[in-house]
């Protein structure tokens, strides 16, 4: 059984009529006590009020009686699940947004824990995880205590918390806001998390104005959900209105990150702060990498900045002038946020797996768009080849997948093209169009196919030599791999060790 979502261990009650406007609160109910916030039926705890949803399968409402006998003292729901709701005895608040409503509801349940702590929200398509890496590394230390939440789980002070979650990136309200009462509860001073354009479009992060915003790129990903780029901006967008952040940093090497600059600035509002290898207000003058790390030198202030980062690329010099923007403006000492930012690393994020002398060397990273393997590639400057394993996930963007295996093609001697998540789709199918991509690219890259992704990184050691460098792309931090029926154990670092070291045991 899945661990529950981390709610605090004390709740102080609020009436329902302090958390609604009263006009749509039954007049009966103004004075319910509630301690809790839930939308999901089963994590029902006594005084929570239940949020009922239109799903997929069925309305939320359907299951309000059985949210009333595990303890529920109201009802949030829209018009179409009104009727069902009323059957559970429970008052009933009836909204027509219903995910804007709960949003707001679930901060004034959990008291706003957000105006509390010192946050920093971080959104864009590629370097999300790792700019917020970057800012908990610095924050402690600089002496504080750190909340983080993102795609690689929930941490405090870097200590994960074991929680249940049902999205990738960003929680549900409910949630979210139960997690920063935690963190509050628990000591921590700051919270730096990620939000998906999923989490901004379907309201999760209403009800909280953030601190310092960050925005790193946007590149093409999520079209099964937006219906095209502009829409998939827009949703990004959305986090730099005036109403939700004090200060906005944003990227400006990418077009849309110039383009965000120019409507926040157009508008006055919030506070914009630049960076970029373009000229900015914390311009990267130099980013020289190798597999070991990143000398970068930045400029801020008419001041030349030092840093040396654990990770290579020129993406990472990005985030890494982000997130000092973005702790500068926040008040963090620049000397203290440095230290930090040189000594960070995140799992998956060009993580390096050492294997010992006379070894390729091999890198684990998460990149799974045609720009986050692109520029991951153009970050590694091997004396001998660059060999590349990818595949694409299942039941997502399709039209990404040929792209990938050109942008992989274009940059590496050798291309592995293999699986990665293949959820419900047959893996042969979406490795053919991965293939036909690298393949149409006339780089001289060899190309070949390997099923079941633990033979394509065997077969990558097996051919790479001391000098060589193995890219393994696409689930970075990822512990499983999701295959049609069930979820199965898999780690692309552990996986590594293992196969080198059973190549080794063969000679």
């Amino acid at each position: 059984m899945s661990a529950a979502p981390l709610r605090p261990s004390r709740s102080k009650a609020i009436a329902l009529g302090e958390v609604f406007e009263a006009s749509v609160v039954p007049a009966a109910a103004v004075e319910v006590a509630v301690t809790g916030i839930t939308l999901d039926s089963r994590s029902v705890l006594p005084g929570d009020l239940y949020v009922a949803l239109p799903g997929v399968r069925a309305h939320g409402a359907a299951f309000a009686t059985a949210a009333a006998q595990s303890g529920a003292v109201a009802v949030l729901t829209d018009d179409a699940g009104r009727e069902q709701a009323l059957q559970s005895g429970l008052p009933v608040v009836v909204v027509e947004k219903t995910r804007a409503a709960m949003a707001t509801a679930a901060a004034a349940i959990h008291h706003h824990p957000a105006r509390q702590l010192r946050s920093f929200a971080v959104t864009g398509t590629n370097g999300k995880t790792s700019t917020v890496f970057l800012l908990e590394a610095a924050l402690r230390s600089a002496g504080r205590h750190v909340g983080t939440i993102g795609t690689n789980g929930f941490r405090l002070d870097g200590q994960e918390l074991i929680s249940g979650r049902t999205t990738v990136t960003t929680p549900e309200s409910p949630d979210l806001q139960a997690l920063l009462a935690v963190f509050l509860e628990r000591g921590a001073t700051d919270v730096a998390m990620e939000v998906s354009s999923h989490g901004l479009d379907l309201k999760r992060t209403d009800g909280i104005v953030f601190d310092i915003v960050g925005f790193t790129n946007l590149g093409r990903d999520h079209l099964d959900y937006h219906a095209d780029m502009e829409d998939y901006f827009r949703a990004k967008a959305k986090l730099f209105e005036p109403a939700r952040s004090g200060v906005a940093v944003v990227n400006i090497d990418g077009q849309y990150g110039q383009r965000l600059a120019d409507q926040i600035a157009e508008r006055g509002q919030p506070r914009l702060v630049t960076t970029g290898f373009a000229a900015s207000d914390y311009q990267i003058l130099e980013s020289t990498s190798s597999a070991d790390g990143n000398a970068v030198i930045l400029r801020a202030g008419g001041d030349d900045l030092r840093l040396t980062l654990q990770m290579p690329g020129d993406f990472n010099a990005q985030n890494a002038a982000l997130a000092l923007a973005m702790l500068v403006e926040s008040g963090v000492p620049g000397e203290k946020a440095m230290i930090g930012l040189c000594e960070a690393q995140v799992p998956g994020r060009m993580q390096r797996v050492p294997l010992g002398d006379d070894a390729p060397m091999v890198l684990v990273d998460f990149a799974h768009t045609p720009q986050a393997v692109a520029s991951a590639l153009a970050s590694l400057h091997p004396s001998g080849r660059l060999i590349a394993v990818l595949g694409c996930g299942g039941d997502r963007d399709r039209a990404k997948r040929g792209p990938m295996g050109e942008a992989a093609a274009s940059a590496a001697d050798v291309v592995i093209v293999t699986d990665d998540n293949p959820r419900t789709e047959d893996p042969a199918s979406i490795r053919a169009v991965v293939l036909a991509g690298a393949r149409s690219v006339d780089s001289g890259a060899q190309v070949v196919e390997q099923d079941g992704r633990a033979s394509a990184i065997r077969r990558a050691l097996d051919i790479a030599g001391p000098g060589d460098v193995v890219a393994i792309l696409g689930k970075g931090h990822e512990q499983g791999q999701i295959l049609a029926d069930r979820v199965i154990d898999f780690d692309d670092v552990t996986v590594v060790q293992q196969a080198w070291h059973e190549l080794w045991a063969e000679v």
